[in-house]
């Protein structure tokens, strides 16, 4: 068991070098905590692999070697103190080590930098109403994007830009009821409350280009499935000229 058990720990802290095509279910992270989260559940699944094997280990062995071979009564184990607490502080070391590594990188993932400077993070403000989104960039002063209920199969999603390689936080806020922003490439998602004003900022840190599906992920409303989103992480020139595009007529560069 105490073997087991060191074996679930060494797993956990080495899934961090394990290639990302090791997925078990979840998709190809796309940001810095999205790899955190991807090397939890690798970790996770280690430890529970482990376990299974001990304990189906343990049962076959049983049936092999333990079987009813007479009418005596074998030996009883009930009051061996040592064993007993065994099978009491074993399981207790195993939901400890998850909690830590389960608390240590929710620590990470809750992380905002302090006075955040323009350049250092770019701020994203995501407005859910019934059934859509809103973005806009603070910072750079820029139109709001307002977007419109869209089918799955739609090519005209409201679609907004961050810059890879940067550091993007994320302020939600909610007009009507609770919505949830989850694009499942970050591996991450949060609900937006309505009436909170904090609690809800999270900021990801973007490592690959490209354009990743977003949506609700809490039953909104009668058209809940339509609130579909688009984010394109994009290289810092790419994502000045969006920038750029964004600003009202007439307004400064």
């Amino acid at each position: 068991m105490t073997g087991a058990s060191a074996l679930s720990m060494l797993a956990i802290a080495a899934t961090a070098c394990s290639a990302e095509n090791v997925r078990l279910g979840l998709p190809t992270p796309v940001t810095e905590q999205g790899k955190r989260v991807l090397t939890l559940w690798q970790g996770s699944w280690v430890a529970a692999l482990a376990v299974g094997a001990l304990v189906w280990g343990l049962i076959i062995w049983a049936v092999l070697f333990h079987r009813k071979r007479s009418d005596q009564l074998p030996p009883q184990v009930r009051y061996n103190l040592p064993i007993e607490m065994l099978y009491t502080v074993v399981p207790f070391i195993i939901i400890a080590v998850l909690f830590y590594f389960t608390a240590r990188d929710e620590t990470y993932l809750d992380k905002l930098t302090k006075n955040p400077k323009p350049g250092d993070v770019t701020i994203v403000n995501v407005t859910a109403f019934q059934w859509s989104w809103q973005f806009d960039y603070p910072q750079y002063k820029t139109t709001p994007i307002v977007g419109q209920p869209v089918s799955p199969d739609a090519k005209n999603k409201p679609m907004f830009e961050i810059p890879v390689g940067k550091r993007v936080r994320f302020h939600l806020m909610s007009k009507d009821v609770i919505h949830s922003f989850w694009v499942p490439s970050f591996i991450f998602k949060r609900d937006i409350l309505p009436g909170v004003k904090s609690g809800e900022d999270f900021e990801i840190t973007p490592t690959k280009t490209g354009t990743y599906e977003g949506r609700c992920a809490e039953l909104c409303g009668v058209d809940h499935g339509r609130m579909l989103f688009q984010v394109k992480i994009v290289p810092q020139a790419e994502f000045d000229q969006f920038i750029s595009s964004h600003k009202p007529s007439g307004s400064a560069q």
